[in-house]
C-alpha cells in the first residue's frame, strides 16, 4: 500500500514554515554566540580531584584577575571548562595556582585575527558548497528537462538545504542565550556534514524520480514522484535510524566536548531526512502545478 505524500504537501509546508519562522525569530532575538574560535580568547579545562567548587566559588577566585566575561561549562562530575579573554602565560599559571589540586586537561589561546579569518573562510566554504551542489544537480539531471527543468531540481534542493541549515542555527541561538552554547569550528563542521547528508538523501529520491520518468512509469508527474517517494522511503528511514543510534550514543556518552557537535548532527539529520521526503520532491510538483495554472 502506497502512502500519498503529495496529498498532504500543504501540511508539510506549513509545518516547515513554522519551524523556519521560529528559527529566524530565534536568530533575530537571541543571535548566535560565537565561540573562541571566532572571537579570540582562551579556553582552559580542569578536573578537580576532590569535590568540584560551585560556579560562584570559581568566579569568586577569578574575579581579581581581570579575565573579562567568564563562561563556565561543567564536564562530568568534577570537570569544568573556563572560557575567557586572551590571557598570557603568567595569568594562566596564576589561575592554576588558585585551584591547587586541580588537574589541567587542556589549554588553548586563539587570537582575534585568526578568529576573523576563520569566520570569513567559514562563510565562503558554506556559500561555495551550496553553489557547487546546485550546479551538480542541474548537470546530473540535464537529461530530464520535462515536465520540470533540471535547474528546478537544483533549486528545490537548495531550498531544502536552507531549511536544514536554519533549524539547527535557530536551536543554537536559543541554546546560546540560555545555556551558553557557542558556535565553534566543530559545530560548523557538523553543519557542513548535515548539508552533505541532506543532499545525498535528496539526490537518491531525485534519481529514482529520474529513472521512473525515463521508464515512463506514469503519464502523471505527480504519480511518478509519489511512487518514487514510496520506493525510497524504507531506505531513507533505515539510513537515518542507523546514523541516529550512533549520534545519540555520542551525545549521551561522548563527553561535554562532543555534546553540541552530536546535537547539531542529530537535529540536522532529522531535519534533512524530513526535507528530502516531505519538502524537496513535493516542491517540484507544486512548481509544475503553479506553472500549469498560469
Amino acid at each position: 500500500m502506497n502512502f500519498n505524500f503529495l496529498k498532504y504537501r500543504k501540511v508539510f509546508y506549513i509545518f516547515s514554515a513554522v519551524l523556519i519562522l521560529g528559527s529566524i525569530i530565534s536568530l533575530i532575538i537571541f543571535g548566535l554566540k560565537p565561540g573562541i574560535d571566532f572571537t579570540g580568547g582562551s579556553i582552559l579545562e580542569m578536573d578537580f580531584k576532590a569535590d568540584k567548587p560551585s560556579n560562584q566559588e570559581i568566579e569568586g577566585k577569578l574575579s581579581e584577575l581581570n579575565l573579562g566575561e567568564i563562561i563556565l561549562q561543567s564536564t562530568g562530575d568534577r570537570g569544568v571548562i573556563i572560557r575567557m579573554k586572551e590571557i598570557n602565560e603568567e595569568t594562566h599559571q596564576e589561575i592554576l595556582r588558585r585551584f591547587e589540586g586541580a588537574e589541567e586537561r587542556y589549554f588553548e589561546i586563539v587570537g582575534p585575527t585568526v578568529g576573523r579569518e576563520l569566520e570569513q573562510k567559514t562563510k565562503i566554504a558554506i556559500i561555495l558548497a551550496l553553489i557547487a551542489i546546485v550546479c551538480y544537480i542541474a548537470l546530473a539531471f540535464r537529461k530530464i528537462s520535462r515536465p520540470v527543468a533540471s535547474w528546478q531540481y537544483g533549486f528545490a534542493t537548495l531550498f531544502a538545504l536552507f531549511h536544514d541549515l536554519l533549524i539547527p542555527l535557530g536551536v543554537f541561538a536559543y541554546l546560546g542565550k540560555f545555556y551558553n552554547a557557542e558556535i565553534t569550528i566543530p559545530i560548523i563542521a557538523a553543519l557542513l556534514t548535515v548539508l552533505g547528508y541532506s543532499v545525498h538523501d535528496t539526490i537518491v529520491i531525485f534519481d529514482r524520480i529520474r529513472e521512473n520518468l525515463l521508464k515512463k512509469f506514469s503519464s502523471s508527474f505527480e504519480e511518478t514522484v509519489n511512487w518514487s517517494l514510496n520506493q525510497t522511503l524504507s531506505r531513507s528511514i533505515n539510513t537515518v535510524l542507523t546514523v541516529l543510534f550512533v549520534l545519540f550514543a555520542l551525545f549521551f556518552f561522548g563527553g561535554e566536548t562532543l555534546k553540541y557537535f552530536s546535537l547539531t548532527l542529530i537535529i540536522g539529520i532529522i531535519s534533512g531526512a524530513y526535507s528530502s521526503i516531505f519538502i524537496a520532491s513535493p516542491i517540484l510538483v507544486s512548481w509544475l502545478k503553479w506553472r500549469e495554472k498560469r
